[in-house]
C-alpha cells in the first residue's frame, strides 16, 4: 500500500509540474511553477545594506543622518530588490495588468527574510481605487505569507478613509501633505508587532503616516515589508 501511495504522489507531483509549467515572465523561457527561470532571478537588482529604518542605503550600514534627525514613526523596513529595471516591470505587471501570479513570487522573497511579528497588514487602498483597479496588490502579497509565520493576517486592519493623489505624480514636498489624515485603524492593537506590506518605498511618507495611526492604535513596533525600494543613484 505503502509503494502505491509514493508512486501515486510522485505522479501527482510530475502532472501538476507540467499542466503548471509556465514561461519566464522576464525572457520566456521555460521557468516550471516559477514566475521567473533561475538565471532572470539571480540577476534581479538587490539592495545594497544600508540604514535598517528606512532601507536607503547607506556606507556604514546603520541608522542614517536622515532617520536620526527626524526619526519615523516605523522602526524597521526591509525590501527584497533595488526599484530598478526589471523589478520595476514585475511590479507594473502585477499592479496594472492584474499578473497576481507574481503576488506569491514576492511574497515568498520576502518571507525568506521576515522576522517575527504579530499581525501582518496590507498597506490599504482607497474604496474608489479599489473599485477602479479590482485588487489591491499589497493585500495579495500579504495573502501568500507561509502560514508557519504564526502571524495574523488582517486585510481589513487599517482603512484609507480619503482618496490621495498618486505620490508619483506629487514633487517630494508635497508627499507627506498628500497622506495626511489619510488612514485610520479602529481596531485595537496594544502591543503588537505589525509588519505593513507594500509593493514600492519611495520617500516613506505613505509609510510614516500609515505607521503613526498603527502606533495611536497601540501598537508596539510597526515594520515595512517592501518588494522594492528606490534609491538614490
Amino acid at each position: 500500500m505503502s509503494i502505491c501511495w509514493t508512486w501515486l504522489s510522485r505522479a501527482s507531483m510530475q502532472i501538476s509540474r507540467t499542466v503548471l509549467a509556465q514561461d519566464c515572465l522576464l525572457c520566456g523561457s521555460a521557468s516550471g511553477d516559477a514566475a521567473l527561470c533561475v538565471p532572470c532571478h539571480d540577476e534581479l537588482p538587490g539592495l545594497p545594506a544600508g540604514c535598517p529604518v528606512c532601507a536607503m542605503p547607506g556606507a556604514t550600514g546603520g541608522t542614517c543622518g536622515v532617520c536620526l534627525r527626524q526619526p519615523p514613526r516605523f522602526d524597521l523596513t526591509f525590501a527584497a530588490w533595488r526599484y530598478a529595471y526589471p523589478v520595476d516591470k514585475l511590479v507594473h505587471a502585477l499592479k496594472f495588468h492584474g499578473r497576481l501570479a507574481l503576488s506569491s513570487f514576492f511574497a515568498r522573497e520576502l518571507a525568506t527574510r521576515m522576522a517575527q511579528v504579530d499581525i501582518v497588514l496590507p498597506m490599504p487602498l482607497h474604496a474608489s481605487r479599489l473599485a477602479e483597479r479590482g485588487f489591491n496588490q499589497a493585500a495579495e502579497i500579504a495573502r501568500h505569507f507561509p502560514a508557519e509565520s504564526k502571524a495574523r493576517l488582517l486585510l481589513r486592519g487599517a482603512a484609507r478613509i480619503r482618496p490621495t493623489r498618486p505620490q508619483a505624480d506629487l514633487p517630494l514636498a508635497e508627499r507627506s501633505g498628500n497622506v495626511r489624515g489619510a488612514f485610520a485603524c479602529r481596531i485595537d492593537l496594544a502591543g503588537a508587532r505589525v509588519a505593513v506590506v507594500d509593493d514600492v518605498m519611495t520617500t516613506g511618507a505613505t509609510l510614516n503616516e500609515l505607521a503613526g495611526v498603527l502606533k495611536r492604535a497601540g501598537a508596539a513596533r510597526v515594520e515595512n515589508w517592501i518588494v522594492a525600494r528606490t534609491t538614490i543613484d
